[in-house]
């Protein structure tokens, strides 16, 4: 060996070993642990894993709840839908939520603008070909003035509005709306509708047949990842609110840790999910800038501990370290150790 090859090398101190020696079936171990190691895996798979949920669709919305759709849709063509009188990122019909001074969305603007009376209504009926009646109503609408085209989608909607909320208080249905259980057709009996009702029962037949799920895609690569508008459809709808009451994913039970079904998720979400539980945050409007701005700050504390007086010293009040080390600190004490 070279000297700057020892240089680098150092000193070798091991000495050779003076003990007994005995057979080691290295192979064997690899085997017997990897056996045991998968044999766990497909046990706790089957014991604590998740269900496998099938996504939800708008088809399978409008065949479950066509009531439900119908009315979404129509606050959707209204502008009168959580979605289309949400704000930023959307649309610049609010401020979105803020916290004092401090207006997030807004200084952020509107990066993915939605108008929902063109995108969710009127742009997918026109994509339905060879139905020159739906053209006029569509052609009707559009040359109606704003107030004669609310006054059409209240004068729809009301009925269906009763229709739901009889349907939530589990009483009789109005007769104004009747449902086809057979073919999931929706029918509503009101006056001063105009074009509403002939576009209404066609976008219903376009989601039933799929064809709305893809006429909401933002992109039209063969993998699609932008689901923004379908999923902001549905939750301006009844049936994620139902999944999610059925799989107790509403908040009121275990906030944002819980997974689907009874299963606790992530546990590590616990402080940020606290929030949301208690007041003023619980039914506060502006719930989410408020909590993110708390952690922000807890965060920023947890970071600063060692250089916050009083709070670096309480290791050395409380030396509950000693105790979990108290093995090091044991030999430490001895002569000679």
């Amino acid at each position: 060996m070279s000297r700057l090859g020892a240089i680098l090398r150092g000193k070798d101190d091991t000495r050779p070993w003076a003990g007994s020696y005995a057979p080691y079936d290295l192979v064997k171990e690899a085997v017997i642990a990897t056996g045991v190691i998968t044999v766990l895996s497909v046990l706790l798979t089957i014991l604590l894993s998740s269900p496998d949920e099938k996504p939800s669709t708008i088809a399978q919305w409008s065949r479950q709840l066509p009531a439900n759709f119908v009315a979404a849709a129509t606050k959707e063509l209204n502008g009168a839908s959580d979605t289309a009188e949400y704000g930023p990122p959307y649309n610049h019909n609010a401020d979105g939520q803020h916290a004092a001074f401090i207006y997030l969305q807004k200084w952020l603007g509107v990066s993915h603008p939605i108008n929902t009376t063109n995108e969710f209504v009127i742009d997918p009926l026109r994509t339905i070909p060879n139905d020159p009646t739906l053209q006029s109503a569509i052609a009707q609408y559009e040359a109606a003035s704003e107030a004669q085209k609310k006054e059409w989608g209240e004068a729809y909607f009301k009925p269906l509005e009763e229709y739901e909320t009889a349907q939530e208080e589990e009483k009789p249905p109005p007769k104004t709306v009747s449902v086809n259980e057979a073919t999931h057709s929706v029918i509503v009996q009101a006056s001063g509708t105009g074009p509403v009702p002939t576009m209404m029962s066609s976008l219903l037949a376009l989601a039933q047949s799929g064809g709305l799920d893809g006429s909401l895609l933002t992109s039209r690569q063969f993998f699609q990842s932008d689901y923004t508008k379908p999923l902001l459809f549905m939750a301006d709808g009844g049936l994620l609110e139902e999944r999610a009451e059925k799989d107790h994913l509403l908040g009121g039970q275990w906030g944002m840790m819980n997974e689907t079904g009874s299963y606790p998720g992530q546990a590590w979400l616990w402080l940020y999910a606290l929030w949301y539980q208690v007041e003023p945050f619980k039914e506060s409007d502006n719930a989410d800038i408020l909590v993110m701005l708390i952690m922000a700050v807890l965060s920023l504390a947890f970071v600063c501990v060692p250089f916050i007086p009083g709070v670096r010293s309480i290791p050395r009040w409380i030396p509950v370290h000693r105790l979990i080390w108290r093995e090091h600190y044991r030999a430490q004490q001895t002569p000679g150790s």
